[in-house]
């Protein structure tokens, strides 16, 4: 995109008339074309710094001028004097880039542990969303003025799950203090080895078993043998490295974990190791959908187990039916993990299945209360578990000229729009998300929120325009949150294959937010986000015979395609909804494992869905039905049934047909 469609998009937002002055500022010159800012992005990526400072001059007067020079000091920030960055941070104050700027600055006065710089940045950083940063905070705060941070910092590191100096120093900082002990870092060790965070976790074992480095590797590479091989002690150190290799062993072979547990370890182990090692069975054997999982678990204690673990405690609960496990998991959890409305949702349903007296019940319903909505997929179940129809609330009172003028007079949305435009949508979208969220000291107001909303709606910006709008907390504008583009086409698609628009707009609005060039790490292209192998069998399979791989990303190429897939994976199912979308996300051959063999129980879909291993096509399968439910509300204009949607899941019927060509 060249300087007149640039100003062209410019006058559309009406930033050139009656704004401030800090807005007139960002006025266009010719000379300072896109080509050259695209040119800067691609140099910055490639670490290329002599030619971003020779293409800097050549920015001056266009509207994305602060990311040239963001990315032009950013590239040699190790090297940059004082002065310089003073004088960036100056120079943009109250944008985006100067924020990023400081966040990376910090990051390397953490690093040089130059903390009487640090100390000043620190109290100027907006954003406060680095963890790292934080980090170096709190290690600073307990070197300068002895003050114990370790709670907090501890629970930081238990987050983290890349490594990172600040944290780690932190840490260190205490233990040095003995605020921290060897007991917290191997707490870390298994946390991450059980998460499969394999850096943190050996970054946390050399910290307290520096000489033990091949041990960690033997009890990596094979943790039964090395179990077997293990000389019987009962020091700590020992201890940990049972426990590490047990927590190995049972990502693969969770029943052989357990039988080495079980006939030659527990007696060795400390109690809380002992349950930690029950529990990370019990999880491991949970995901694989085991019916052992239970069994495992309750070798151990609730009260002594972790969120993480917990929640695979309650997912293997409700797959056998047991709501008085699931009852105790849930109310094991720490306050925020069962405050989360998947835990709320299913304590009520453990609690109505359980009660026995009316106190019960009604404690039961409050729970529902507390979550039911349409803001998701436990909220909309809560609302149905309650009687309440599903539809669309009333509309907020409509936008006034002075709240859209104000959103189009932002800055940063301004600039957020132009780069999305010109194809820098990393870039687009963190300055976007930034100047929504502290536009004022509190950040945008629900109206504010609906005004940027808006105008994102308006540039067909629809990722922002549906995300800018699930941030209002008062107010729900579901024709923001749920927009339809491409209507036409998409209606006339699914009447020619009898497919539910709702249905497919649940899926798109999952898959891209209807971003039409979308693409994913994995090659995924377009508005329904197909695969090109799964591209070129569809096309065959609908006669589509002249199909090229460039067209997948056109809209009614893509539409097609995506729809005759997603037809065919439907019936495939027998219509299942759930399980469709799960093997849209994950492929067929994963939901078909996961509804169990001859003479698995016949679920609620919603447990189904709630124990597929998976976390991306877990969340996936809630969200595209929760979607669709929103979807068919708002085009009927009649209350929808979720749980109609959601139906049973079991075993495969034998006597109907499976496509194995699906891809």
């Amino acid at each position: 995109m060249q300087f007149r469609t640039i100003l062209t998009l410019i006058s559309l937002l009406g930033t050139l008339h009656g704004l401030p002055a800090q807005a007139q500022s960002l006025a266009l010159d010719p000379s300072a074309p896109d080509a050259v800012i695209l040119e800067m992005r691609d140099a910055f990526k490639k670490g290329a710094s002599s030619r971003l400072t020779e293409l800097l001059p050549l920015t001056q007067g266009h509207v994305l001028a602060p990311w040239a020079a963001y990315w032009e000091l950013r590239a040699r920030l190790e090297t940059a004097a004082p002065e310089e960055i003073d004088n960036f941070l100056k120079r943009f104050a109250g944008t985006y880039q100067e924020d990023r700027l400081r966040n990376d600055w910090l990051l390397q006065l953490g690093k040089n542990r130059d903390w009487s710089r640090f100390s000043g940045e620190a109290t100027r950083f907006r954003m406060q969303d680095d963890r790292e940063v934080r980090c170096y905070v709190l290690a600073m705060e307990h070197i300068l003025a002895k003050v114990d941070m370790s709670k907090e910092v501890k629970s930081l590191w238990l987050a983290q799950r890349n490594n990172d100096d600040g944290c780690a120093f932190a840490v260190q900082t205490h233990i040095d203090s003995q605020l921290l002990g060897d007991q917290d870092v191997w707490q870390k060790v298994r946390s991450a080895l059980e998460l499969r965070r394999i850096p943190a976790a050996r970054q946390a074992f050399d910290m307290v078993a520096p000489q033990a480095s091949a041990q960690w590797a033997a009890l990596m590479r094979k943790p039964e043998q090395f179990l077997t091989r293990l000389t019987l002690s009962n020091q700590r150190q020992t201890q940990e490295l049972v426990v590490l290799a047990l927590i190995r062993l049972a990502q693969t072979e969770p029943q052989r974990a357990a039988e080495l547990l079980d006939s030659r370890w527990q007696k060795h182990l400390h109690p809380n190791q002992r349950n930690w090692a029950w529990a990370a069975i019990g999880a491991q054997a949970a995901q694989k959908l085991s019916d052992d999982a239970l069994t495992f678990f309750a070798n151990g204690r609730p009260a002594a187990m972790q969120d993480e673990q917990l929640t695979w405690y309650a997912r293997a609960a409700l797959r056998q039916g047991d709501w008085a496990r699931v009852l105790s998991a849930i109310e094991a959890m720490t306050p925020d993990a069962a405050l989360d409305a998947t835990w709320v949702y299913w304590r009520a349903r453990a609690m109505l299945a359980l009660a026995t007296t009316e106190p019960v019940l009604q404690q039961a319903r409050q729970l529902l209360q507390s979550v039911a909505g349409v803001q998701g997929f436990y909220e909309l179940l809560a609302q149905e578990e309650l009687g309440l129809p599903i539809m669309p609330p009333p509309l907020p009172e409509p936008l006034t000229v002075a709240e859209k003028t104000n959103a189009r007079a932002n800055p940063g949305l301004q600039r957020a729009l132009v780069a999305i435009a010109i194809g820098l949508r990393s870039e687009g979208v963190r300055e976007w998300n930034y100047s929504a969220n502290l536009h004022t000291p509190g950040g945008m107001n629900d109206r504010e929120l609906l005004a940027a909303a808006d105008l994102a709606c308006q540039h067909e910006v629809w990722d922002r325009c549906i995300n800018t709008s699930e941030r209002t907390k008062n107010v729900i504008d579901l024709t923001q949150r749920f927009p339809m583009p491409h209507k036409q086409a998409v209606l006339a698609r699914t009447r020619e294959i009898g497919l539910d628009p709702a249905y497919v707009y649940g899926l798109i609005r999952q898959e891209s937010r209807f971003i039409m060039d979308a693409r994913s790490g994995v090659g995924a292209s377009g508005l329904m986000q197909v695969m090109p192998a799964t591209a070129r069998w569809t096309a065959k399979k609908i006669g589509m015979t002249d199909f090229k791989p460039h067209q997948i990303t056109e809209r009614d190429t893509n539409i097609a395609i995506g729809t005759g897939y997603l037809k065919l994976v439907l019936d495939d199912f027998a219509g299942s909804m759930p399980m469709a979308a799960a093997a849209y996300n994950a492929g067929p051959g994963r939901p078909r494992a996961w509804r169990g063999q001859s003479g698995a129980p016949v679920l609620e879909a919603a447990i189904w869905a709630e124990n597929v291993p998976f976390t991306e096509t877990r969340d996936y399968v809630k969200k595209v039905l929760a979607n669709t439910t929103i979807y068919a509300a708002m085009i009927s204009g009649q209350t929808q049934s979720l749980k109609a949607r959601l139906g049973e899941v079991g075993p495969l019927d034998s006597l109907l047909p499976v496509n194995r060509d699906l891809p």
